[in-house]
């Protein structure tokens, strides 16, 4: 594995426009925090999709598709227990979705559909109304629609072809809201907004940026929390209060952090990282052994007979050449990609140069691996 420059040229690109941006725009308060109880609700549900063109489940083969078949037609005035069904064209499904903070009733939500069965695709079907609940047991909305699948699988005798998945399907717009989750923002005296990465610094930049503009109205609890608290006559309440420091630009700040993701080979540095004066030598034995086996042939009546004789080739690359190189001096990414960079590392082999870095204490920095 050698020179991967374009891999280094791409992370000195981001990290120049990182560098470049106006450090006193800042980021919203509204992108950085999450507001006390301002979620979204996650529902669940169990269905059928009909109208398949014999990709849905085996009958025989998924005992529950049929006892849901026989349940809603009987529901609909159909008995059909203790004869054979043989149909392809239902398969019984999962349905999520998930609900916005303050949907009203009437409003319309987005559904996933997914195969339960052996169903081999869901394209054409129809969902079947069905209900979605939540973890109390209580339903929220109902689901129903024609699915829209933008996988497909095609199969003949001898080869198949396939894109996507065929079995997961989506509803735009197919679930509508059926109960509200109460809850008032109006009625609450304090409010807490939850930074989505925690943080002493931020939460404090957070709390001064609020109260430069509405004195005593933020206090820090910890480096995930900051707690809104409206001075004594605002009119709006939390909620006016809200409104008017939602936008509030706020300087964001993070420990350095390294993340790594063994499985692909990507590293993603953030710029803080910093390295102590290190030098770093990088090589890789690598063995080739190759087989070129060759066919004998005896001469004219000698008697003999054909053999096969073996040819080994090995070949050895113990990285000859390789030379230590500095890294760091500068205490910035900036060198420590330089650095590495004059190495001609690739990205599984920085891995585990910056594991290296990092037991041998000159890595300024937390690696989380992935």
């Amino acid at each position: 594995m050698r020179v991967a420059r374009p891999f280094w040229t791409a992370i000195g690109a981001c990290l120049a426009l990182a560098l470049a941006a106006p450090a006193a725009a800042g980021n919203r308060i509204k992108d950085i925090v999450d507001v006390e109880n301002v979620r979204p609700n996650q529902l669940v549900g169990y269905g059928l999709v009909v109208g398949l063109a014999g990709t849905g489940d085996r009958i025989r083969n998924t005992p529950f598709t049929e006892e849901s078949v026989q349940a809603m037609l009987e529901r609909m005035g159909v008995n059909i227990r203790g004869s054979q069904m043989r149909t392809q064209n239902v398969a019984a499904v999962s349905i999520t979705a998930t609900m916005p903070p303050f949907a009203r009733s009437g409003s319309t939500i987005d559904v996933q559909v997914s195969a339960l069965g052996d169903a081999t695709s869901l394209q054409g079907g129809t969902l079947i109304a069905s209900s979605l609940r939540a973890l109390d047991g209580e339903i929220y909305a109902v689901a129903q629609g024609p699915v829209a699948v933008s996988g497909f699988k095609a199969q003949g005798a001898a080869a198949s072809i396939s894109r996507g998945v065929a079995t997961s399907a989506r509803i735009a717009g197919g679930a509508i809201v059926e109960r509200e989750v109460p809850y008032s923002l109006r009625s609450a005296t304090t409010l807490k907004l939850a930074l989505k990465n925690p943080d002493f610094t931020t939460a404090g930049h957070i709390a001064s940026a609020i109260n430069g503009r509405f004195a005593g109205s933020a206090q820090v609890l910890d480096p995930a929390t900051v707690q809104l608290t409206p001075a004594a006559g605002f009119p709006g309440g939390v909620v006016d209060l809200l409104s008017q420091i939602e936008n509030l630009p706020v300087e964001v700040d993070q420990p350095a952090r390294i993340v790594i993701n063994e499985a692909s080979g990507t590293v993603v540095m953030g710029s803080d990282v910093r390295i102590s004066p290190v030098a770093i030598a990088q090589g890789g034995l690598t063995i080739s052994v190759t087989e070129a086996p060759q066919v004998s042939q005896p001469g004219p009546f000698s008697n003999g007979t054909t053999a096969v004789v073996p040819r080994t080739q090995i070949a050895v690359d113990d990285g000859g050449g390789q030379s230590l190189a500095m890294v760091g001096g500068g205490a910035s990414l900036k060198s420590l990609v330089s650095g590495l960079n004059a190495l001609g590392v690739s990205p599984r082999d920085l891995i585990t140069i910056l594991q290296a870095i990092k037991s041998a204490g000159a890595l300024q920095a937390e690696i989380e691996v992935q």
